[in-house]
């Protein structure tokens, strides 16, 4: 299945001079949807070292972390912006090209040592999957893969990124 075909482009979105990559025309399309999903499962099957969780990164990694993690047979983790989980956290600040952000997740979610995978819809300038493995690796999770829908390329995201296999279904340069 060609996914392009079904993901629409938005220019100078959100500012201009940027081509927007919207996911949703992909979302609303139930063969489109199921190839994504099974096509992720398929991919991780492939790889040497198989996650204990899928860690999702807020918000649009919500919607394929837990339905890759079903797949898998393995757990759901979320990892959140600053303020939106109820119990208590790490966190971990880091930098956007406007300013800074903050991503948290339970203290109680994951396990020292385990093994995760992380997930998100698209993998641009790379930073906010980096802080995510930043913040994982700290609290001693074992960072083992990375999974997403779009990459692209051109803004070299991946380069800031752990030197672990990384899954993408859709490549733009």
């Amino acid at each position: 299945m060609d996914l392009k075909t079904l993901i629409r482009d938005i220019p100078d979105f959100p500012k201009p001079g940027i081509m927007f990559r919207d996911i949703t025309t992909l979302l609303r399309d139930s063969q489109g949807l199921t190839h994504v999903i099974d096509e992720l499962t398929s991919q991780c099957h492939n790889l040497d070292d198989k996650p204990d969780y899928i860690v999702g990164i807020e918000s649009r990694g919500f919607i394929f972390a837990p339905a890759l993690a079903y797949q898998l047979g393995v757990g759901f983790i979320p990892v959140r912006k600053k303020g939106k989980l109820p119990a208590q956290v790490h966190s971990i600040e880091y930098n956007l090209e406007y300013g800074t952000d903050t991503l948290e997740v339970h203290q109680d979610a994951v396990q020292q040592g385990a093994k995760v995978m992380v997930v998100d819809d698209v993998i641009a300038t790379g930073g906010t999957a980096k802080a995510t493995a930043d913040l994982l690796t700290r609290i001693g999770c074992d960072v083992v893969s990375f999974g997403f829908i779009v990459e692209l390329k051109g803004l070299n995201g991946r380069s800031l990124l752990p030197d672990v296999p990384m899954v993408t279904l859709v490549e733009y340069e």
